[in-house]
């Protein structure tokens, strides 16, 4: 017995369960199943931006024709037939604008390569009277013609001849795709409607219709204020370039107008290089001139002019027009900029609804004079506090007017 108890003494302990518990790897796997998810999503979104800033934009577009289709629609076209036309109407808009400006620029163009000895010589000329060198128009050709950067240049044009035919095919492959996509928002709007609201409840049904008719005013009162912007910048870069006495100033107003509002971002410096450089065909100086008017202008349109219509059509403040501007150019660059605002006001406009507001009788935020209405608001209250008062409480308290001298704090 002692023999036993003596061996049980010696055993050494056993060890505690060292077995991992049953939850962890299942947790883990499924903690591996999570990252792996993450990661194709990440990967997939980001192969797709591309493809869905296409249809963001291809949204905003049908529903500026949106109005269009409807109202031919509403009497009697086929909705497909009615969105082919108003598309058809645009596509030969836009070509023969520009067909009839490449017809312009081809011979703008022959006219500077022919009459550019001629332009050399003058500059020549004004730079030997005026800084008293000795140049010669052989002397600057030459320089010209075998300087390291232009060979540089012509080199990597032409290396880079397959990158740019790519870029080419490829806006046009996206402009393909945004025509598309927006030909079927618009035809199958109605379709596209009760497909969302199919899976809705019926409150919220009322909430995304609203919602889309709100986007459909705001956008298209969106492009009534660019339209009438570029209405303005027409008229003015025409009157100046008629003054001026430029050829087809009509048809370079109405580049500067339509370019300069419809194309974000580079579109005001596209805008304005063409005038200069048919200015510069007639005077160099005359060039200078437009370029002086073409920044001045932008200016008082950005400032001035872009920041009241925007708040009168699309009814936002014109500091958050700006404010969604930049940031919508942040986040998306250049489609960021242009749906930026459509986008902000049918928020705006949407939320409003939400938003309980209520009557201000303080005078301090009228800037120390109290309007009218917000006397008789003041007015309505005291008289209502006046009769809820006790006896001895109504006989110090007038109800129109100032608080009575016994009520002020000593």
């Amino acid at each position: 017995m002692e023999d036993t108890l003596s061996d049980d003494a010696r055993r050494p302990p056993e060890p505690p369960d060292a077995r991992l518990p049953r939850w962890l790897p299942r947790a883990m796997v499924l903690a591996l199943a999570l990252v792996a998810c993450f990661q194709l999503a990440s990967w997939g979104f980001h192969q797709l931006i591309g493809l869905l800033l296409n249809i963001l934009i291809a949204f905003f577009l049908a529903l500026a024709v949106e109005p269009a289709v409807d109202w031919m629609a509403a009497r009697g076209v086929r909705r497909g037939l009615a969105t082919g036309m108003v598309f058809l109407g645009i596509l030969v808009a836009a070509a023969g604008f520009f067909a009839l400006l490449g017809s312009m620029v081809a011979g703008q163009i022959a006219t500077m390569v022919e009459e550019f000895p001629q332009y050399l010589d003058s500059v020549i000329s004004w730079a030997n009277s005026t800084f008293h060198t000795h140049l010669s128009r052989l002397e600057v050709q030459n320089n010209l013609l075998n300087s390291d950067w232009l060979q540089k240049y012509v080199q990597d044009s032409a290396n880079n001849v397959l990158a740019v035919s790519a870029t080419v095919l490829g806006s046009l492959f996206n402009l393909l795709t945004v025509a598309l996509f927006s030909f079927y928002f618009a035809a199958d709007g109605p379709r596209l409607r009760r497909a969302l609201c199919s899976v809705l409840p019926p409150s919220r049904q009322a909430e995304v219709l609203r919602a889309w008719e709100i986007a459909v005013a705001k956008t298209g009162g969106y492009l009534y204020s660019r339209g009438l912007m570029a209405l303005i910048s027409g008229i003015a870069h025409y009157i100046l370039l008629e003054i001026l006495g430029v050829p087809y100033a009509p048809a370079l107003g109405v580049w500067v107008g339509l370019v300069s509002q419809f194309i974000p971002t580079i579109g005001t410096y596209l805008a304005g290089a063409l005038p200069i450089l048919i200015a510069f065909t007639v005077d160099p100086w005359y060039a200078l001139w437009v370029f002086a008017f073409v920044v001045i202008y932008q200016q008082f349109e950005n400032y001035l002019l872009q920041p009241r219509i925007t708040a009168r059509t699309v009814d936002i403040h014109p500091a958050v027009a700006f404010g969604s501007v930049i940031a919508g150019t942040a986040l998306m660059g250049a489609v960021g900029a242009l749906i930026a605002i459509p986008a902000t006001a049918t928020l705006q406009a949407f939320l409003s609804a939400y938003v309980k507001r209520y009557e201000v009788t303080d005078p301090r935020v009228h800037g120390g004079r109290r309007s009218r209405r917000a006397a008789e608001a003041l007015a309505r209250v005291r008289r209502g506090l006046h009769r809820d008062a006790p006896e001895g409480a109504r006989a110090r308290t007038a109800p129109d007017g100032p608080e009575a001298p016994g009520d002020e704090p000593s």
